[in-house]
């Protein structure tokens, strides 16, 4: 073959690619907010967008995590990019912080029912993690027309001022509050229970009501800045702490105020220059173009992991799932990690990777009680179609070691990361550190599938027994079955998509494979700032989790 000819050859196909570049243009949409008019209009108004308020807060040349991206993306008809907040985790004077920014391009920063979501997500990220949290107000308050779903509620944004007062007065979670444009009636509360306030002159508004409220409710006629600006709540009321002239100087202030804050860096060292095993990009290729594909789960590791020796565990038993110390951007962590493809044995059928069995399920409890002892951090690599059914199983025990593996996992009191790589399916999802068991962070690639189960697996649970019917009278699915059976297989991809979960708050983040290793290794540098043990964002007693 000539060089000519060669270069002519197609690039494998890669699903990761494809969904990627889906992703990052989505990302793209989602980060001009309101779009270049309103950002404009914030402009003429002499205030920076929340964007640009969080680039001149974070340290120069660090990245910002964002969290809760695509939330509500794919709702009231693309209006509410990001639910009109950016949250996320930033790195400012050195130390990691928790920003929430409203978005005032996005319906003047009103709050949605996922505004109030996104909030709580981030006040529980820095809760867990003790680390500070810095809000940046610039809110019209209740998004009136969806009301319902931000008002009233256990979760609704009352909760907000409940995690604001356990953190002031139980935790010692650092909040600082920067009003720098509206805040108004409860959400006057969010600052007012942060240990700090500033207030920007003749941009800031902080009051339970706005002048037209109050002019409805006592008939007085009253401007903002006599109502609520930032002189009338530094030098009368004495409601905030500082006033300051512009957007830059406060976040100047605010930096300040962080640097000055007493630091513990977490015990363990990171590196920040330590290399993987494998270059990131190379996960292209790694994964198949076909999810119910085989890959080498240890070739996707290595573009996690430092390079370097891993130590793995039992790696001869049950080796559908990987258990591993190694570490990444020079800490310490333990991996647990689903291996794909077909594993024969000398002795029984031979066992398919993305399946818990009997014997994985105890490996991995072991091993996961072992971690927790040492205070090693996890890292479960999720890629799991479901726990193994059938007599077999069922003799086997596999409720009993199931049940081991789920208890190992819940109550581990050290910090848990998740990164889903393709599946995260059935009640395997719910072992390796679900949503609902509080992990600290939580990211997908864009591969990502989550669900009870594959769209063909549903297809087969409900139309099974008349599809089986239909087949011994000799007999072909009709034109209405057949549409019943594609609409369930269209609802299913549509459902398993990564940016269907993100949009949920299923998932902190969508990391493609290029800032995978520096988010995580980011996230994990954030969770050690918490010594523990904990579980969720409780401390727990020193005899706590000890066996």
């Amino acid at each position: 073959m000539s060089p000519s000819e060669a270069t002519t050859i197609p690039a494998r196909p890669s699903r990761l690619r494809e969904l990627t570049a889906e992703f990052r243009d989505l990302e793209a949409r989602l980060r001009e907010g309101g779009g270049p008019e309103r950002v404009a209009r914030q402009h003429e108004q002499g205030k920076r967008t929340a964007r640009e308020r969080i680039e001149l807060l974070r340290d120069p040349g660090s990245g910002f995590l964002e969290i809760g991206l695509l939330v509500a993306w794919d709702r009231y008809s693309g209006q509410a990019p990001a639910a009109g907040v950016v949250t996320g985790l930033a790195r400012v004077a050195g130390r990691p912080v928790i920003v929430v920014a409203n978005d005032a391009t996005v319906k003047a920063g009103s709050w949605w029912p996922e505004t109030i979501t996104k909030i709580l997500r981030a006040q529980e990220i820095a809760m867990r993690c003790r680390v500070p949290i810095v809000y940046l107000v610039d809110s019209a308050g209740v998004n009136l027309p969806y009301q319902g779903g931000v008002f009233p509620g256990q979760y609704g944004a009352s909760r907000i001022f409940y995690y604001n007062s356990i953190m002031r007065r139980y935790l010692g979670v650092p909040q600082i509050a920067a009003v720098m444009g509206p805040c108004i009636a409860g959400g006057a509360y969010l600052p007012a229970l942060s240990d700090v306030i500033l207030m920007v002159e003749g941009t800031s508004f902080m009051g339970l009501g706005g002048p037209n409220l109050v002019k409805g409710a006592t008939g007085q006629t009253v401007d903002a800045e006599e109502l609520g600006g930032a002189r009338l709540h530094t030098e009368v009321s004495g409601v905030a702490h500082y006033r300051v002239p512009d957007d830059e100087t406060c976040v100047v202030r605010i930096r300040d105020l962080v640097a000055e804050l007493p630091y513990a860096p977490p015990a363990v060292g990171e590196d920040w220059t330590a290399v993987p095993g494998r270059e990131p990009a190379e996960l292209y290729d790694i994964l198949p173009a076909d999810h119910r594909q085989p890959y080498d789960m240890r070739e996707v590791l290595g573009c996690v992991l430092d390079a370097g020796r891993w130590d793995e565990f039992q790696s001869d038993l049950a080796p559908e799932m990987i258990c591993l110390t190694g570490r990444l951007l020079g800490m310490p962590v333990g991996v647990i990690a689903n291996a794909r493809g077909m594993y024969r044995r000398d002795h029984g059928p031979p066992r398919f990777g993305g399946i818990v069995y009997t014997e994985s399920a105890e490996k991995v409890a072991y091993f996961l009680e072992n971690l927790n002892r040492h205070r090693t951090p996890m890292l479960f690599v999720q890629d799991v179609s479901g726990f193994m059914v059938g007599p077999e199983a069922e003799r086997s025990g596999i409720i009993r070691a199931g049940a081991r593996f789920v208890e190992s996992m819940a109550t581990a009191t050290v910090p848990k990361l998740v990164l889903t790589v393709n599946h995260a399916s059935g009640a395997g999802y719910y072992a390796m550190a679900a949503q609902g068991f509080d992990p600290d962070f939580l990211f997908t690639l864009p591969t990502g599938r989550m669900g009870v189960m594959e769209g063909e697996s549903a297809v087969r649970a409900l139309f099974g027994p008349e599809l089986d019917r239909l087949q011994a009278e000799g007999e072909e699915p009709g034109d209405e079955l057949k549409a019943r059976i594609e609409a369930v297989r269209a609802d299913y991809e549509e459902e398993l998509d990564a940016r269907h979960a993100a949009a949920r708050g299923h998932v902190d983040a969508v990391l493609e494979p290029e800032r995978l290793r520096d988010r995580l290794g980011f996230a994990l540098w954030t969770a050690l700032h918490n010594p523990g043990p904990h579980l969720g964002a409780f401390v727990l007693p020193p005899a706590a989790g000890r066996v």
